[in-house]
Parts: structure tokens; sequence; C-alpha cells
């Protein structure tokens, strides 16, 4: 019989995004008999013992890119690709103290680039095979494409949280591209999926809004919709995303704040939400359609990857979306009600299926 799989799962530290979306990776391969330990730093790490509790964690974080106030994104991560470069060189050496100190078999790494070893198994996790760049450099784009496929190339296998074909989520990021070699689509990965539903703790109609991603940007808008929201007549539910503080409900006229609620309580408020209004991160939106929700998007201001998304699902039909410099108080309690494709949460519950079992019941060399 092959043994149990000792199995490390790193997110990057940029939001809550890419830990929320392990949760579910995470819950099916304890399920499958595997121990699993969540590398991560101060961040992150609450959510996972929230959600998780009884895994394996290590202090291990990550680079953390940031926004700036000023610059666009794009030409902020440029600035900052020599630290990139150390914490990828970096993260790798700890990397093999940990494998030797934890006897760990396979890493699975979301979107950190130096988490491939020669040794075990290793795992990248990314929704975007092809980066969008903004259009002044778009004819550059294919170097993106290049430099991208480089890292993944260093591991053995390369998952993508969407679905093949027409009904996608991620579009052009990784969709009209040659994959490579060593990918698969997982489908998407929700924390919600399979999860029951608590009560909530809202009893009333309300909007909620969930906040995400680093500051300062996400200041910003959480200021801009307090602004707009504050005298509605609807109370307006925000949803902070700070595992590490209380839980508690604190109020401020008609905004209804919470720093972090369990998934399954997060579940049942946004369920019960007359308009939802959100960035237009990958995780956040794969979670809103595994609810069969949809609402309105706000991209982050020069990420062009959310830009993007913003522009391509409202094209389907499925969202809603407004640029943060036109958010005003009648495009924030916008919405549109829809059913998506049953077909999205059928295939992606089989696809991640095949995936996990793929590595984690491999033969180790």
């Amino acid at each position: 019989m092959e043994r149990t799989k000792n199995i490390l799962i790193c997110p990057l530290e940029w939001g809550l995004g890419h830990a929320a979306r392990m949760i579910p990776v995470a819950s099916r391969l304890r399920e499958m008999n595997n121990n699993v330990f969540i590398g991560a730093g101060k961040e992150h790490l609450p959510l996972f013992r929230n959600e998780l509790p009884g895994l394996e964690y290590i202090d291990f974080p990550g680079f953390r890119p940031g926004y700036s106030k000023h610059l666009p994104q794009y030409l902020a991560l440029l600035l900052k690709i020599p630290v990139l470069l150390y914490h990828i060189i970096k993260e790798h050496h700890r990397l093999k103290k940990i494998i030797r100190e934890f006897a760990i078999d396979v890493v699975i790494s979301d979107n950190r680039f130096g988490l491939w070893n020669k040794k075990i198994t290793t795992v990248y996790v990314t929704h975007m095979i092809r980066i969008p760049f903004p259009k002044a450099f778009g004819s550059l784009e294919f170097l993106g494409v290049i430099a991208h496929r480089f890292i993944i190339n260093k591991y053995d296998y390369c998952l993508i949280p969407d679905l093949p074909g027409d009904l996608n989520v991620s579009g052009r990021l990784s969709h009209g591209v040659r994959l490579p070699r060593n990918a698969r689509y997982t489908g998407i990965l929700s924390r919600f999926s399979g999860t029951e539903t608590a009560a909530s703790p809202v009893k009333y109609r309300h909007n909620t809004v969930i906040l995400s991603g680093p500051e300062p940007q996400r200041g910003i808008l959480k200021q801009k919709l307090t602004s707009a929201l504050l005298d509605k007549e609807i109370p307006s539910v925000f949803l902070e995303g700070i595992p590490g503080k209380s839980g508690e409900m604190t109020r401020s006229g008609n905004i209804i704040w919470f720093s972090h609620l369990p998934a399954q309580v997060m579940k049942a408020v946004i369920i019960d939400s007359e308009v939802i209004i959100s960035r237009s991160g990958y995780t956040t939106i794969m979670e809103l359609i595994s609810l069969n929700c949809s609402g309105l998007l706000i991209p982050t201001p020069g990420q062009t990857e959310q830009e993007y998304l913003a522009r391509y699902l409202e094209s389907k039909g499925w969202f809603s979306t407004v640029s943060q410099k036109d958010l005003s108080e009648a495009s924030a309690i916008c919405s549109i009600k829809l059913a998506f494709p049953e077909e999205i949460i059928s295939q992606s519950k089989i696809l991640l299926e095949e995936c996990l079992r793929i590595f984690s019941e491999e033969k180790q060399n």
C-alpha cells in the first residue's frame, strides 16, 4: 500500500485570495489521508487555522508585492523585480531545509516562483499562463509568456484553476495560448464548495461588500464605498477579510463591519445579499460563481489582470463592472441576477479530484 504523503501547501502572500483557494485543495488532500502542512506568513496562517484546524503550520512567508498609491501596478512591480529575485532565491533555499526537517513528499506552490525541487514532486498553481500587459506594451506580452513558462517548467505539474473549453472563467489568461506540457485544469476552486451554510448573523435585507487585496488600494476602495453606501435605505455589510482579528460585528450608521467570518457564515451572508460588490480578484470571482451569485466588480486600478477579468466577465453577461474612478452612489447599488451554468460546478469537482490523485498517489522515487 502506498504510504501517506506529507504535502506542503504555500500560497502567494498577495491578499487572501491565493490562500483561500488553497483551502479546498488542502481539505480534499486531508480527506485522502495525506498529512497536510501549510507554509505561509502571519496574514495567511490564521485563515487556515480557522478553516482547517489540525493541520501542520510552518512560518514560511513569501514575497508581498503590495500596491502603489501613485504608480500603475505593473510599474510598481517592475521596480520591485530585484527584491522579487532575492525572495525567489531565498525561499528556494529555505524550502530545502523544510523538506528535510518535515520529510515533505509534495510541495504545492500557488504562484510562488521559487518552490521547485528536483528531489520531490512539486506543483505550481496559476490562473495566468498569459500575464496581461498594458495596451501600450501589448506587443511584448509574449515575453511574459516565455518567462512564466520557464518558471512553470521547473515544476512537475502546473494546475490551472479553471475549466477547459469555452465554458471558462479566466478567458485569454489561460486559454488561447499554448499550455505548458505539465498543465492541467482543476476546475474552479472555492472554499464554499461542499460546505454547509451556517445561520447568518444578518437577519434582514442587506448589501454585501467584499474587501480584498493589499493596501493602499484596499483602504481607498473601502473609503469610497463607505461614502457611497452610508446613507442608503438598505444596510451594507462590509466583509474585511482580516482573519487575525475578532469576528465580532460593529456598526456605524447603516454600515455593518465584520473583520472576518468563518466560511460557512460568510457563505450565508453573501447568498442572502441584495447586491454584492467586490474587487475582480480571480478567487473572489470563483467563489461568487460557486455560490451562483453575481455582482458589481471594481478592478484594482493599474492591475491589468483584474481589469481584463472584469471586462471579460461583463462581456459574458456574468457580472457588471465599473472603474474605481467612476464609482458613484448609483453604480454601487446596481445588481444583476442570473444562474451560472451548472456544468461549472459539476465539472470542477471531477477535474479537481483527477488532478489531486495524479500526484498524491504518485509513487516516490
